[in-house]
């Protein structure tokens, strides 16, 4: 067997003569969609760190709770970090 004195991972170079552009796609399913457009039309939710039924909990974990989500709502966050959760247990009354 005979050996190629060409890499294998070798690709040819580009040339005028084999190189061309088009302006159409090759073929239908090759042409983009944007999607975003669509996706910007509907109304999305708010995305919350903690469920939306705060049943289970006790009274001041259901405070708390409600304190979070108002929190993440007005700073649009989705998750908040230990150092923010302190200041919203600090603005319910909680000291250490």
């Amino acid at each position: 067997m005979q050996q190629s004195n060409v890499p294998t991972n070798y690709l040819p170079a580009v040339t005028p003569e084999n190189f061309s552009v088009s302006s159409q796609p090759a073929s239908a399913s090759d042409a983009f969609v944007d999607r975003r457009a669509k996706d910007a039309a509907k109304p999305r939710g708010e995305r919350r760190q903690f469920g939306s039924s705060h049943s289970g909990l006790s009274e001041e974990g259901r405070q708390l709770a409600i304190a979070i989500d108002q929190y993440k709502l007005e700073h649009h966050r989705r998750y908040i970090t230990c150092d923010e959760m302190l200041m919203v247990i600090g603005t319910l009354g909680y000291s250490k």
